[in-house]
């Protein structure tokens, strides 16, 4: 039993460590990285907090050095999935029933394993699985990830605090009650701290989850679970399975006690879900919340006021940082032809100079993308590029997947507005640059946003407080995101709530309260402390 109104510690963000020579946590995650190419690690499935194992076991390789081995995992049919509901299912009237104050405290030990003995591993761990350099895996395995156990918890509690207002003899009050069933969580590969979060998020509103990680991102994702459980949280609450999409998705759609589901990852994956969704709807015990976060095809618009060596440097870091396979990353830049000559010899200069390789020499600005097919995806736009009457690849475009999916960054200028890779998303490091006429600002605008049909994040340079004005009016619906004189990459929990509409997702806003009130039904509750004991009111009586 407990008595009082609590208070959780205040969030913060977590600071970012520079692991520059001499740095204790650079000689820490060097030490652990040459730990973990030397085991093979097993992942099994964890349901119920049972380590599980079927027959199908597949390998896990880094994918900038697909030759080592860095373990196996065992790939789950549909009867893991449901065995995994069944575990959610059975310990959901207990995680409902423990007071918030409890699952909060599980969730801030996690923040703090995350961002103190656990640092190393789970950076070092994305850096292999996910072939990040230490500065993009600091910036989201550690940092980020525990951004969002730590504002999450407060978050709730202000979620909690939110009460209606109570009349003379009458109290009114809000009850925030978790969904009556099983929230199944699909996560990227391309974020650790997302695939953290999204399990995590509705969990901590006292729901029950299945969580299905991509493949390629499984060899952390299995950090992530060790944290959960060194933290407390108790067996079944989250449970790690590895299905294929379709397997899964079909177990969690026709299922009775599915009640929402959290993703991150492809929009046309995320329709095939809601159709899925749509086509059980009579079979559920109530509707499913369906909170997604899909594909992007971000922009930056360049006044002819703007300067030009912070556009070349946001350009750089949106569309090169982590091979540009950040839902965020720039992919399609429109300049004016007035600042385009001393921008193009400038930044092709910068390109030239970006270093890739293994993410193991932290020398290296670029590691590799994510798998085979991402390569050859991405190399065909490229060779096609190379190709087209329309179109001229002024930099890089070179790929190789001798050792690794290493694909050069690599930056394509067009003569046409509407090219392929000025709205189609590639998620990978190619960058497609219109240059438009200097003075046709407006209309360069309307053709930012009518280009694409995502809407995830933008960014506009501009020195001319007009124009700026003027470019927050016209793409208003062009982007969840929105960024003025910065980069259209970088979101910080608490600081830039991550979300867009229109093709790129339902705009729930990870890192806010607004995703939290997905995961719960709330109950109004009035109480009345002199009820009326006649039914009749005082206009009835006689005259």
């Amino acid at each position: 039993m407990y008595s009082g109104f609590y208070q959780v510690p205040k969030a913060w963000n977590e600071t970012v460590k520079s692991y520059a020579p001499g740095t204790p946590e650079r000689d820490e995650i060097k030490a652990m990285l040459t730990q973990l190419r030397s085991e093979v690690k097993d992942v099994p499935m964890v349901i119920g907090g049972k380590r599980v194992k079927s027959e199908k076991q597949k390998s896990l390789h880094p994918p900038h050095d697909f030759n080592h081995l860095l373990g196996y995992y065992y790939e789950s049919d549909a009867s893991h999935v449901t065995m995994a509901i069944d575990a959610a299912l059975e310990v959901r009237p207990y995680w409902q029933a423990l007071e918030w104050q409890d699952r909060a405290a599980i969730f801030l030990r996690a923040a703090d394993l995350v961002s103190g003995p656990f640092r190393a591993k789970i950076n070092a761990a994305t850096m292999l699985g996910q072939s990040k350099t230490v500065h993009q895996a600091e910036i989201d395995a550690a940092c980020e990830f525990a951004d969002f156990l730590r504002y999450n918890v407060q978050f709730m509690s202000e979620i909690y605090g939110m009460q209606p207002v109570s009349d003379h003899g009458i109290w009114n009050r809000i009850e925030y009650r978790p969904l009556e069933g099983f929230i199944y969580a699909l996560t990227p590969f391309n974020f650790t701290a997302i695939a953290g979060n999204l399990p995590s998020a509705p969990a901590i509103m006292g729901n029950v989850v299945v969580w299905k990680p991509a493949n390629t991102q499984i060899y952390a994702a299995s950090v992530i679970m060790e944290i959960f459980e060194e933290a407390g949280l108790p067996d079944g609450v989250i449970n790690l399975v590895f299905p294929s999409g379709p397997v899964g998705g079909k177990v969690m759609a026709a299922h009775p006690d599915f009640v929402g589901v959290h993703f991150t990852g492809s929009t046309t994956v995320f329709s095939k879900i809601w159709k899925a969704i749509g086509d059980n709807v009579s079979i559920h015990n109530t509707y499913p919340k369906i909170v997604g976060e899909t594909g992007g095809k971000d922009f930056v618009v360049a006044h002819k006021s703007a300067d030009v060596n912070t556009l070349r440097t946001a350009l750089v870091r949106g569309a090169f940082e982590y091979q540009g396979q950040k839902c965020s990353a720039a992919s399609r830049a429109y300049i004016p032809d007035n600042l385009w000559p001393e921008l193009k010899e400038s930044l092709v200069s910068d390109v030239k100079s970006i270093k890739m390789g293994p993410v193991e020499d932290f020398t290296n600005f670029m590691g590799a993308v994510i798998d085979e097919a991402s390569f050859d995806k991405l190399s065909m736009f490229i060779e096609n590029a190379k190709k087209d009457a329309d179109a001229e690849v002024i930099v890089g475009g070179n790929c190789d997947k001798s050792t690794g999916y290493f694909i050069e960054p690599t930056i394509i200028l067009t003569s046409n507005p509407h090219y392929i890779t000025m709205h189609e998303e590639l998620f990978g490091p190619v960058l497609t640059i219109y240059v438009y006429e200097a003075e046709k600002w407006l209309e360069t605008l309307n053709l930012v946003d009518q280009t694409s049909p995502y809407a995830l994040t933008g960014a506009v340079f501009a020195h001319d407080r007009f124009a700026i004005e003027q470019a927050n009016e016209v793409l208003v619906n062009a982007a969840g995101n929105y960024y003025i004189n910065d980069k259209p990459t970088g979101a910080v929990v608490g600081q830039q709530p991550f979300g867009g509409a229109r093709a790129s997702g339902t705009n729930d806003k990870s890192g806010s309260p607004l995703n939290l009130l997905r995961w719960v039904s709330p109950r109004t509750i009035k109480e009345n402390f002199n009820p009326p004991t006649d039914y009749r009111y005082p206009f009835m009586e006689a005259e």
